[in-house]
């Protein structure tokens, strides 16, 4: 209802619109649980992206998804400052390139899975999910002789019913909390090292990749600064909580109390 007063155009909103209209912005935002009421986001799954540890222990990554140029480097580099890292790979990159992922094994380094085709999982259904992720894990498993435990979403892209369907297949879903950036255009060596030492912290999960073109020059530095600086490079495996934890609203695994 609206009238005129002094030239103006009022409106006059009656307690029961006030009401409703607060009723449809509250279950816009909130759901109720018992007698409880939270935010909906609340209700959104999260992988993992970090650990809370009073330990300095840190996991280094690498995701393989296209080219192979330098993997070999990779190898020889983390052989050389004697540090395990977790690979992602995806399944047509194994169908490519075998011989990298043999050598990946026999150094001593972890695959994990990436999905088999790269694509966005959100916009598959449950079912393909599962194919992907179970596809990719066959074919790894076929040339290290290791079924993978942990998906790395392509892109970082993921949904409540990704994080089910990992789960179904009693996987963890890991991201990153260290992001180096070695992806992008404008990218070089040093500010791969700048950002990658700058934010990792006890905990952290580092994302690199096996074909970005200055990660073999950062590479070094960055694993000699963390060791210096007395942190411990494990595998994701060995970082994360196996039970008896939760994730936050940012994506940090705690151990339960």
């Amino acid at each position: 209802m609206s009238i005129f007063k002094g030239g103006f155009k009022c409106f006059i909103i009656t307690k029961k619109q006030i009401m409703f209209m607060t009723a449809i912005v509250l279950s816009a935002v909130m759901v109720t649980v018992g007698t409880k009421m939270v935010f909906a986001s609340s209700n959104k799954k999260l992988p993992i992206y970090c650990v809370q540890t009073d330990k300095k222990r840190i996991a280094i990554s690498f995701d393989a998804a296209w080219g192979n140029d330098d993997t070999h480097t990779l190898v020889e580099i983390l052989k050389k400052y004697d540090v395990p890292a977790t690979f992602f790979v995806v399944g047509a990159w194994v169908d490519k390139y075998p011989e990298s992922v043999r050598e990946l094994s026999n150094a001593g380094h972890q695959i994990q899975n990436h999905s088999n085709t790269h694509p966005y999982m959100t916009k598959l259904p449950k079912t393909k999910m599962i194919d992907e992720i179970k596809t990719c894990n066959e074919k790894i498993k076929s040339i290290t002789g290791v079924e993978p435990t942990l998906l790395r979403p392509p892109y970082g892209d993921y949904d409540n019913l990704l994080i089910d369907a990992v789960s179904e297949c009693k996987m963890n879903a890991i991201q990153w909390s260290v992001d180096s950036h070695d992806w992008m255009e404008n990218a070089t060596a040093d500010s791969i090292y700048e950002r990658v030492v700058s934010r990792t912290e006890n905990g952290s999960i580092i994302l690199m990749h096996n074909d970005a073109e200055h990660t073999p020059e950062a590479l070094p530095r960055i694993l000699e600064t963390l060791k210096k600086d007395g942190y411990e490079f494990v595998f994701i495996s060995d970082l994360i909580y196996k039970d008896n934890y939760e994730i936050d609203h940012t994506g940090k695994q705690c151990e339960c109390e």
